[in-house]
């Protein structure tokens, strides 16, 4: 597990310390936490922790594992902001690897916060976001919708690409744990339109070919989806699903890092 350990140097005047309500309503309002609720099995905002609390250092994972959770507590971190959480759905027993994933949190008192969906879907700190900044995508707009949301974005390319091309900058810039990123070329060869829902987006292929879009680029793919794209006409970009929602939480550090709180990255690739 690599670790990135960056410090924020506080302004005079300035608290190094935050209330734990406050960071979390910070982060709610930012993300537009509330909006999703109805659309996502994720419990998004804070999942554990007390209801007084401060911090002063922040972690952050794309996954709340017992890896992450460990890194967190290693590096001495007060909470830790992830993309994927604990609770899908609620669940009715703390018992097995839910009691092992959860303990360590209670009993070293770090906090545990959770954005995913309103975490793909942001248009500034979003993993698709990332991936189009990658791309260096303009003209930029919500892509993917999921009831009255979006999950992504879509964008134009400066200048074309071939399909060869963006899935070597995307090998080259993204987090793949060396896996090769894949790409299913049965659209146009020279790409400028493209659509992007990370992590594992593929139910969204036909809103790209709706879209008219050169190229769909998600994480992980799905059997059926190379003859949906076979028979559709378009390019489909699989660089993994890890690796695709990097951005997010890499961007909410940033953020969080000019609120004066000192961080850690914690880098667990997975290669899927």
């Amino acid at each position: 597990m690599a670790l990135s350990t960056h410090t924020y140097k506080s302004r005079e005047f300035e608290s190094p310390r935050m209330e734990l309500a406050e960071f979390s309503a910070r982060l709610d309002e930012e993300l537009r936490t509330a909006d999703y609720a109805d659309i996502d099995a994720s419990a998004n905002g804070l999942q554990v922790g007390p209801a007084e609390g401060e911090l002063e250092h922040v972690a952050f994972a794309v996954d709340g594992v017992a890896e992450t959770i460990e890194g967190a507590i290693d590096a001495g971190a007060d909470a830790l902001v992830v993309h994927h959480g604990i609770s899908w759905g609620g669940f009715d027993r703390v018992t097995g690897r839910k009691y092992e994933r959860i303990a360590p949190l209670i009993e070293n008192d770090v906090a545990l916060y959770v954005s995913h969906l309103p975490l793909d879907g942001h248009q500034d700190h979003g993993n698709a976001a990332g991936v189009a900044d990658v791309l260096g995508l303009e003209n930029r707009s919500p892509f993917g919708e999921l009831g009255p949301e979006y999950i992504g974005q879509r964008g134009t390319a400066l200048e074309s690409f071939s399909l060869e091309s963006v899935c070597d900058r995307l090998e080259s810039e993204l987090d793949t744990g060396d896996r090769q990123v894949r790409g299913l070329g049965f659209g146009p060869e020279e790409i400028s339109e493209v659509a992007i829902v990370t992590g594992s987006g593929t139910d969204w292929l036909e809103d790209a070919v709706d879209a008219g879009v050169d190229a769909f680029v998600t994480g992980e793919g799905k059997q059926k989806v190379y003859h949906e794209a076979q028979e559709a006409g378009i390019n489909v970009v699989l660089a993994g699903h890890y690796a695709t929602e990097t951005f997010g939480v890499q961007s909410l550090q940033e953020l969080v890092e000019e609120w004066g709180l000192e961080t850690t990255y914690l880098d667990v690739p997975t290669g899927l």
